[in-house]
């Protein structure tokens, strides 16, 4: 569900706010990666 204006024009990851966005997982298109982890 995107209703957050900046992620409906541009996306979440270009939007300045990003990374203290408490919402972006909810109203906006931000999708955590699941492949994140790595091995050592």
């Amino acid at each position: 569900m995107t209703i957050c204006p900046i992620a409906i024009a541009m996306g979440c990851k270009k939007c300045p706010l990003f990374k203290v966005c408490p919402a972006k997982g909810v109203i906006g298109d931000y999708k955590p990666d699941k492949n994140k982890k790595t091995k050592k």
